[in-house]
Parts: C-alpha cells; structure tokens; sequence
C-alpha cells in the first residue's frame, strides 16, 4: 500500500476502510492533520471523551516499550462497544511498535489513528505503514485553491451567508498555510458578519488577518509608490528575516485592497489627505502611501488585487523552488506599472 492521493483522503475520512484498522495521518498542515485525526476519532467511538473507548498514548513512550500500543490495540472495552487508540508520534523512532501491530492488527471495533508531523518518504514510521495492507497512510498538504473555495463555501452556508467574489477571491489567498487557522478566520469573518447576509471585500480587510503583514509593509509600500529598487532591497530583506515569499505578496495584496478603498472614496470627491488619514497608517508610511493613491486609479487596482491572488497562490505551490523568484517579480512588476498613467 502507499499512500493515498490527495482525491481520495477526504473519502476515506468519510468512510474508513475496515480493511484498513491502522491509519497514519502526516504532513507539514499540522491544524489539517488534527482535523482529520479527530474527524477519523469521532467515527470510530461514540464518545471520544470516555477513557475507556479512546486510549491516548505518547509515541515517545513506544520507542521504549514496543509492546505497550500492540497491547491497546488489543484491549477490549470494559463495557463493550467500539474503541480506537491515538498515538501522537514524537521524535523516537516507534517504528517497531507499529511493525508489530501491523503482524497483529486489532479486531473490526478498534482502529488506532497514528498522528505525525511531516513525514519523509524514507521515514521509518511512513514506510511501516505505507507496505502494509492492513494500514493507510493519509498526507496532509497546505490547501490549495479548490479545497480552501470549498471550505469557506462550507462555512458560509453553515452561517447562512453569502460572500462577493472579489471577496472571496481575496480571502483564498490569504487562507491556507494551515487549515485550523484557516477555518478559524472564516468563522471569525462569520461572526463579524453575522446579520449582514453578504460579506464583502470591506469585511475581509477589517477581520482576516496574515501573518507578518505589519512587518513588511515597506515592500508594499515601494512597490505602489513606483521604487523598483526599494522593492529589491526590502524584498531581500524580509527573506533574510526568515519571511516567506507568500506572506510578502500577502502583504501587498492587502495593501492593493486598502488602497482600492482609498481610491473609491478620493473618485467619490474626497481629499488624498483625508481618505489617507481613513487608512489609519503609521505616519511613517504617508508619503509612499500619497503617492501611490497619487499614481492609482481603482479600476487599476481591480486588477492588481486579481493578479496578486493569482501570484500568491502560484507561489504557494512552488514556495520550494520559483516562490522567491515569483513573489520578487509581481512586486517587482507593479512598482514598473505604478509609473505609468492611464
């Protein structure tokens, strides 16, 4: 066995094959993986808070003592009923523990559910369970597009709202680096909506919050105000910093959505100075912002705000090995246009 493509993980959370009583969940999304072990838990127990149906072990502990998860595994429940065993995996080898459970599986009411960080393909722990046939290995990635349009999609009609495409465009792009703090912000934004029936891209600005964002503003900043140079050298900068490139596009598609808002008001007859002063920046930052709500126009913005989404997303999905070089460019590519005028 090997482990299950991405397509097939969510129909397997569903529906467990009870062939398949051993299932390790691994991945760099840590809030993913916790997801799907405590949606795997509540489908194997009818109460994941009784001790006697769900057995909690330290991985650590089986580096030690081999035995101990074959003897869980195996332990019938003091008053009948269905039981599972979570092993949260550490940073011994338990390899061996899990060899031999995979000799002796436990019975159809029992599953155990192996939960791991990111694994390599060569990890002991992976490969035990990718072999065996009595096993499935589940990996968790960061989500991409499709799966984070889906979940807000979810939360939404759980919440009985609606959300604007732009702002739901804007709100993919800055969700998916892990899929608890993603839901999180939805729910969050739900909140804050409650009672509006639609969220818009105002709404998304004030409550979706990205990591890094206030640390790196200078990058925005340079690249709106026209400073090709400055981009290169603050762009370096927070790479140094141990920033990823998503997060810095990120920063910037959260300024194009606030000075988008700027510029519909200044359309709208309002002042540069007073539609700055409704940003509520650090004074630090006025004179680049000025001249960037100067050089803008909103329909300008429009498609910075899409093309930033875009750029974020594809640098996500190649963060290993064109991310720096991706995010570098788009930045890079609206510091050129905001010196021409249209």
């Amino acid at each position: 066995m090997v482990a299950l493509k991405a397509a097939d993980v969510d129909r397997f959370i569903g529906r467990p094959d009870p062939a398949r009583p051993i299932v390790l969940v691994f991945g760099p999304d840590a809030g993913l993986v916790r997801e799907r072990v405590e949606a795997l838990i509540k489908n194997a127990v009818d109460d994941p808070n009784d001790p006697f149906a769900l057995a909690r072990i330290d991985g650590d502990e089986l580096a030690g003592a081999p035995q101990r998860l074959l003897e869980e595994a195996h332990t019938m429940p003091l008053f009948g009923g269905r039981r599972a065993v979570w092993v949260k995996a550490g940073a011994r080898n338990m390899a061996a523990s899990i060899e031999a459970l995979v000799a002796s599986p436990p019975g159809p009411d029992c599953r155990v559910i192996i939960e791991a960080g990111d694994l390599k393909r060569t990890a002991p722990l992976r490969a035990v369970c990718e072999r065996a046939q009595v096993a499935a290995a589940l990996p968790c990635y960061a989500d991409a597009e499709r799966e984070l349009a889906r979940i807000i999609d979810e939360e939404m009609r759980i919440s009985g709202l609606t959300i604007a495409p732009d702002a739901r465009a804007a709100l993919v792009s800055l969700l998916g680096e892990d899929r608890l703090a993603s839901r999180s912000e939805i729910r969050k934004l739900a909140l804050y909506a409650h009672g509006k029936g639609r969220i818009e891209m105002d709404d998304i600005l004030a409550v979706v919050t990205d990591a890094s964002a206030l640390a790196h503003d200078g990058v925005a900043d340079a690249a709106f105000a026209g400073r090709p140079q400055d981009v290169e050298t603050q762009f370096a900068k927070a790479l140094g910093a141990g920033t990823p490139p998503d997060v810095i596009v990120g920063v910037a598609l959260r300024q194009a959505i606030q000075l988008h808002r700027a510029r519909i008001e200044i359309e709208a007859g309002a002042s540069i100075d007073g539609a700055y002063d409704n940003m509520r920046l650090h004074f630090r930052r006025e004179k680049l912002v000025k001249t960037a709500l100067s050089s803008w126009t909103s329909a300008r913005l429009e498609r910075v705000i899409a093309q930033f989404a875009e750029a974020k997303l594809h640098v996500r999905q190649n963060k290993l090995d064109l991310g720096d070089t991706i995010g570098q460019r788009a930045l890079l590519s609206i510091a050129v246009a905001a010196r021409r005028r249209e």
